[in-house]
């Protein structure tokens, strides 16, 4: 699941806070159970990724904490709940690994993106272990740091 195998207009959302606040480990793609309205507000661009968080229970993979608001032609608003938590489709050696790789070595499963494949919406998920402060700040040096030199090397090769 690389960032050459899917283009930029099938992403619907990403969670920027991952990559701040946790080292990647591993990349997986997992399906989503819907219901009719959730993928109405998908395809709105309604959805807000920023402080799910995906956890293990009795043997199945749950999305909690993400929101998926429904658009605004859809009647009875009350009866939605947009924080539900939403059960992820993965095969069952795909999920035992994941088990054991929580339950071993303390790692945890995030959300990374949502986006469309084949007309079906899918969670790239992400084996990940947490950042300390100091890491936090380091990144943040190297992002800056990135920044600041491309704005440089843009800088003289438009004076040359």
């Amino acid at each position: 699941m690389g960032q050459n195998d899917k283009n930029t207009e099938n992403i619907i959302a990403v969670n920027k806070k991952a990559s701040h606040d946790y080292y990647i480990l591993e990349k997986l793609e997992a399906g989503i159970v819907l219901e009719g309205w959730e993928v109405k507000g998908i395809r709105s661009m309604k959805v807000q990724l920023k402080e799910a968080y995906v956890k293990v229970l009795k043997g199945n993979l749950l999305l909690i904490g993400s929101h998926i608001s429904p658009p605004s032609y859809i009647n009875d608003i009350s009866e939605k709940n947009v924080n539900r938590t939403r059960k992820l489709l993965l095969n069952q050696k795909e999920i035992s690994m994941l088990i054991g790789k929580v339950n071993k070595d303390g790692l945890t499963i995030i959300p990374l993106s949502l986006y469309w494949k084949n007309n079906k919406v899918k969670l790239g998920i992400g084996i990940a272990k947490g950042k300390k402060k100091y890491d936090k700040r380091q990144s943040e040096k190297k992002k800056d740091w990135s920044i600041q030199k491309n704005r440089l090397t843009k800088k003289i090769l438009k004076d040359n």
